[in-house]
């Protein structure tokens, strides 16, 4: 028999099963008109599964839990077992919209970070959705440069570990010179000595969070208050 070409158009759902921990501002429920900044932050490959006290004691939500006033949601969802966050993409945007449908969450101040995994994580979602969040700033991480084109007018701030014998700073190193090239806003902090860990030295900082606030999520292109 010939062969018939034909195409399948149809709308089909797809289940999400994400585990995830939240910290909400200790002042939230003083002001429940309040609308509040919010970063995703994407964990490292260890912290896989379907245990979600593997994220306990751990990354941004930890930190801003010991600060008390940290002025921020921060939302971690725990990745699957043997899976990675690109093949995520789907569930972390589903997970967001539930936050900011629950909380009273600044929609326009959404911001993204992660670690190692989470770093190229954190690349690959500012990369594909870049309509959902404000600004980027990935920690140990890397990315394919030759998609650099995909981040167009997305503010990133990068760090890596001078040292880092688990992904190597080339990985960072590769992405900022591809943007730099395309004249985009990047910012590429490295840490001489240090090696993979480099979480404390960036979260820590108040300057990041600072820094994340200056932007809000574009439109057709980034808006920078003044």
């Amino acid at each position: 028999m010939p062969i018939d070409n034909r195409r399948l158009d149809k709308v089909i759902t797809k289940r999400v099963n994400l585990g995830y921990q939240l910290f909400v501002p200790t002042a939230y429920e003083e002001n429940l008109e309040k609308k509040w900044p919010l970063i995703m932050f994407l964990h490292g490959i260890k912290k896989r599964g379907d245990d979600i006290h593997l994220l306990d004691d751990y990354g941004l939500t930890w930190m801003a839990e010991k600060q008390g006033d940290f002025k921020f949601f921060v939302l971690t969802p725990q990745c699957p077992a043997l899976s990675s966050w690109p093949y995520e993409r789907d569930g972390l945007i589903a997970l967001l919209d539930e936050i900011c449908s629950t909380y009273q969450v600044d929609t326009e101040r959404i911001y993204l970070t992660g670690f190692s995994m989470g770093g190229n994580g954190a690349w690959d979602m500012a990369a594909h959705h870049p309509d959902r969040f404000a600004a980027v700033a990935p920690l140990a991480g890397w990315f394919d440069a030759q998609k650099a084109h995909l981040l167009s007018k997305m503010p990133v701030w990068t760090f890596h570990g001078e040292d880092d014998d688990v992904v190597s700073i080339n990985g960072s190193k590769t992405m900022v010179e591809a943007l730099q090239q395309r004249g985009e806003d990047v910012a590429f902090t490295t840490f001489p000595g240090l090696k993979h860990s480099i979480m404390n030295e960036v979260y820590n900082n108040p300057a990041l969070f600072d820094w994340f606030m200056k932007y809000k999520r574009r439109l057709a292109e980034v808006n920078r208050e003044s």
